[in-house]
């Protein structure tokens, strides 16, 4: 969560930031509940009942992270968590979410010095951009490589700076059905014709196909 330089701004950050990950992170981790957000949500906090957190809290083999993109946010007057989300200049993906690199990095790091897990792993990270068959038979799409290239070299980044991150998955391997956008927006590294099935590698695909036999490399 990134705030805004605004009097109120941080503590809307961490409200968000509270809703997004702690609520879930504290208590997975063996924090329980975090306390502002508890407070916040009032008559809404759930029921806990004697051993829940015991529970919740049990060892992990590993804490799976998905990333697409950061949030800036910054205070506002009306809304649940008095929050509203402020649109940064820069780079958007088809789903209209900002290109931001450095996040994975950070969410990485930080979950790895906050709650030490042991491994860590990015079970989703990927880029919506919308694709067709050029002329040439090819799929063509500098920009979902460019951000694969730059988020597996930030996750190196993350590894260097020691977190525990043991592996990545690309989402996703097909263009597919998406739960709120249905076949409208395609992530995959294969290009799919829905009418005959057909499916073809893209050129993001070829690239991460060298990166993971050595020849080409993220940055």
């Amino acid at each position: 969560m990134v705030p805004r330089v605004e009097p109120g701004d941080l503590e809307a950050a961490r409200r968000y930031d509270g809703f997004f990950n702690r609520w879930y992170l504290d208590p997975l981790f063996g924090f329980g509940y975090p306390l502002d957000m508890w407070e916040l949500y009032g008559p809404m906090v759930p029921r806990v009942e004697p051993g829940d957190l015991e529970a919740v809290a049990a060892p992990l083999d590993f804490l799976g992270i998905n990333y697409y993109s950061r949030s800036v946010v910054r205070h506002a007057e009306q809304g649940p968590l008095l929050v509203e989300h402020v649109r940064p200049e820069g780079e958007y993906t088809y789903m209209n979410w900002e290109v931001y690199p450095d996040g994975i990095r950070e969410i990485v790091v930080r979950v790895a010095r906050e709650y030490r897990p042991r491994s860590i792993y990015i079970t989703e990270n990927g880029a919506c951009y919308p694709d067709g068959v050029d002329d040439d038979g090819e799929i063509h799409d500098p920009k979902r490589l460019e951000y694969y290239r730059s988020h597996l070299g930030k996750c190196a980044q993350a590894i260097r700076e020691g977190a525990p991150l043991k592996g990545y998955f690309a989402w996703s391997l097909l263009d597919n059905f998406e739960w709120a956008e249905g076949y409208d927006k395609r992530f995959g590294l294969f290009y799919v014709n829905f009418a005959t099935q057909e499916r073809r590698l893209k050129q993001s695909g070829r690239w991460l196909k060298g990166f993971l036999e050595g020849a080409a490399e993220a940055g």
